[in-house]
């Protein structure tokens, strides 16, 4: 018969493969801001509260916090390399505001990590204290990651278009967050299941607003598209009058 244990670290390696197709899903969205040389409307807030999680999660799964976490540290340590490619093209192709923004974000984020793992390390001397308190702030932080999409979801709602709520990445955030919940309740760990729990919520909510507004999405691309082609329609005409004006003299 198959252990728990065993049932447990098979849900695990589906979970880190599903985390990895979640870290990896906002790369189309990063093919365009690459052609297209801007961020646009892109917002920078996912991709920086995600790093942030991830270094968070790694400080929990290390041996001195909460032993036998490797599965933890193996997804986590590969979303950090992944997510702060993600930020550095986001610099990249940022300017102004933003990009000062995105800088004061990262100073800020490496200055708390140091500081929770250097206090923790030397403050709390038993391994359950440890993962205690840096279980909580990955609760709040990870509830946080999957929250920051709520800030795209409020325009959808207001523009009644999903162009900018990438389909892929909220399909990534359902597979993971149920993958991870899973995996949290067979061994129960509270600090696991509560942010992936309410990360399984949130992803849910995404995939009914882009039920709800994808039709009305393309019916604004396509009136996009149609304004676009009269503007260079009549750009064209325009020039085509001044050439014969300019051949009459």
């Amino acid at each position: 018969m198959i252990s728990p244990d065993t049932i447990r670290t098979a849900i695990g390696v589906i979970g880190n493969g599903t985390a990895l197709v979640l870290f990896l899903s906002p790369v189309p969205t990063f093919i365009s801001i690459w052609k297209k040389g801007s961020v646009e409307q892109y917002s920078p807030v996912p991709y920086v509260v995600t790093l942030l999680n991830c270094m968070m999660w790694v400080l929990y799964g290390l041996p001195l916090v909460h032993p036998h976490s490797m599965l933890v540290i193996t997804i986590n340590g590969t979303g950090m390399a992944i997510e702060l490619i993600y930020v550095t093209l986001f610099l990249l192709y940022s300017t102004g505001a933003t990009r000062r923004k995105v800088l004061l974000l990262l100073a800020a984020e490496f200055a708390f990590v140091a500081a929770v793992a250097a206090l923790v390390l030397n403050l709390a001397h038993t391994h359950e204290r440890r993962s205690m308190i840096v279980g909580i702030l990955c609760v709040v932080l990870c509830t946080g990651m999957y929250a920051a999409p709520l800030s795209v979801m409020k325009m959808v709602i207001q523009t009644k278009s999903v162009e900018y709520m990438p389909l892929f990445l909220s399909l990534a955030s359902l597979a993971n967050g149920i993958c991870w919940t899973t995996y949290a309740l067979i061994r129960f760990d509270v600090y696991i299941t509560i942010p992936n729990g309410l990360g399984v919520l949130l992803a849910t909510v995404q995939l009914i607003l882009y039920t709800i507004y994808y039709k009305s999405t393309q019916q604004i691309i396509e009136a996009r598209k149609r304004k676009a082609d009269q503007v260079a329609m009549t750009e064209i005409v325009v020039d085509g009058k001044a050439s014969n004006h300019a051949d009459h003299y």
